[in-house]
């Protein structure tokens, strides 16, 4: 396996594509327009092939300097991958570009059901975290009823010698 940085060649982007329609649209039944949305022709991404170049799993990195980190999002992995080691490649090399871009820190929010992986990975789930404002929950708020498959936990990871927030 390795992981490629995808930046302009579009058989890369159209591998990203794949893994997310196979792993999200049909795998968790995410409306293809949600999916996509919110990304651009400037998107930055991992892509992980296996030997042969097939598209196995892909994150995308989102630089975010007024909050002083990076995010890593739309991390999927395809059916047939999982337990590879294809997510843990590709978030090993999102940190990598990352912190070449200079980011200490890094935020992802993830399935509920995702955060032993991450924290296999020195991430850390604060609960205390709102995961769709990124910023600290506010007292009393209530969580709102949203849907269960995507209950998310903000998670957080500092690079080098940087410390979390408490």
């Amino acid at each position: 396996m390795r992981a490629i940085r995808v930046e302009d060649s579009e058989w890369a982007r159209a591998g990203v594509y794949y893994v997310r329609t196979e792993a999200m649209v049909l795998g968790f039944h995410v409306p293809l327009e949600g999916e996509f949305a919110d990304d651009t022709r400037e998107s930055e991404y991992i892509l992980v092939v296996d030997e042969e170049g097939r598209p196995l799993s892909t994150n995308r990195i989102h630089l975010m300097p007024d909050q002083g980190f990076a995010k890593i999002e739309r991390v999927a992995t395809i059916s047939t991958a999982r337990r590879l080691g294809a997510g843990r490649l590709g978030i090993e090399a999102a940190e990598e570009w990352i912190s070449e871009k200079g980011y200490q820190r890094i935020v992802i929010t993830s399935r509920e059901e995702a955060v032993p992986f991450y924290e296999k990975l020195g991430y850390r789930a604060r609960y205390d975290m709102d995961p769709k404002t990124l910023a600290p929950k506010k007292e009393g708020g209530e969580e709102p009823a949203g849907d269960s498959r995507f209950v998310c936990i903000y998670m957080e990871k500092a690079m080098g010698k940087e410390k979390p927030r408490l």
